[in-house]
């Protein structure tokens, strides 16, 4: 598996200089059907091997399971890669989410577990998740901060929030990054957040490039696959969706590319200074992703491409409604 671009991204004034691709490691547990560790760990080596250097996960990402896979995927591999994780969901023993807990002692028992899981002595990107209504950002920043200084994180990241958010946390410490949706199915971010971003000097990991599979046809699998339970992939949004997907398919292959190279190359050539991460279940999904690094998108293809399927093409919400009232970001 080769790869056609050399160069890397920093991640904000001070973070850490990556490939231009993250890999987004949620899927590998389970969130989107049935998966196998073997693949899983077969999959992140192969990304690594490919030059992917930034792994992202979540704490309760089937509670802890990736965090274990992605540690035994990067056993004697750990100095080829930057760990980027989130953490303050709460779950429970049945998967349900029972809220954000961010408060100090919370955020360093969550990283001492994290190291555990991952078997590292440090975490490169250290994100609260969500922001908690409950607990001042400050305070959550202090506490990865007094991390930073013990040595068992390197930078700080946020998720999700919006630009009051990260204009207060920065007070606090350094941001090297925001992650945060962004695909041709969720542009919200390009009217505020980006631009404070490039302001600030902030770098950004877009997660949902692909926008959970929609874009490349993909559809939920089974009881364990929670894209059954959001939005766009339910009733008639679900079919308005697909006439969308199937656009972006037939451009693609206008193109000789696959739906999930473009999506790629889209995000790519929209905020070259930002980095995609891309959600793969196996070798192959990631190898045909990668392709994109080949097939560079020009001004005026962006320009096509979206005049084909612009934002108001995708029907529904990105997450549920109760979700999306606690989303800091959409504010």
């Amino acid at each position: 598996m080769k790869t056609a671009r050399s160069e890397t991204t920093r991640l904000g004034a001070t973070g850490p200089e990556v490939f231009p691709i993250g890999l987004g490691c949620m899927g590998l547990s389970g969130a989107y059907g049935p998966t196998d560790d073997a693949e899983g760990i077969a999959t992140i080596q192969a990304a690594i091997d490919a030059g992917i250097t930034l792994l992202d996960t979540g704490d309760f990402y089937t509670m802890g399971h990736n965090e274990l896979l992605i540690g035994r995927a990067i056993a004697g591999r750990r100095e080829r890669v930057q760990l980027s994780v989130k953490f303050g969901a709460q779950r429970g023993p049945d998967g349900a989410f029972l809220g954000i807990d961010t408060r100090p002692a919370a955020v360093k028992t969550f990283a001492a577990y994290s190291l555990k899981r991952l078997g590292v002595d440090v975490i490169d990107v250290y994100r609260p998740s969500r922001l908690d209504p409950a607990v001042p950002i400050e305070d959550t920043i202090g506490a990865i901060a007094d991390l930073v200084k013990a040595g068992y994180v390197r930078h700080v990241g946020l998720s999700e929030v919006g630009v009051d958010t990260i204009a207060r946390a920065r007070k606090v410490h350094p941001i090297v990054d925001l992650q945060i949706e962004y695909s041709l199915a969720s542009r919200g971010p390009e009217a505020r957040i980006f631009p404070t971003l490039h302001e600030l000097g902030i770098s950004a990991t877009l997660y949902g490039i692909f926008s959970r599979g929609l874009l490349t046809g993909s559809k939920p699998v089974g009881r364990g696959d929670f894209r059954a339970f959001l939005p766009r992939f339910s009733g008639a949004h679900r079919d308005q969706n697909a006439l969308a997907a199937a656009a972006l398919r037939r451009f693609a292959e206008e193109r000789g590319m696959t739906p999930a190279q473009l999506a790629l190359a889209w995000a790519l050539a929209r905020e070259p200074r930002f980095v995609p991460l891309i959600g793969v279940k196996s070798r192959a999904q990631l190898a045909d992703a990668l392709g994109a690094l080949e097939k560079p998108l020009s001004a005026s293809d962006v320009a096509a491409l979206e005049a084909v399927l612009p934002e108001q093409s995708v029907a529904g919400t990105r997450y549920g409604a109760e979700q999306m009232a606690m989303l800091d970001s959409e504010k």
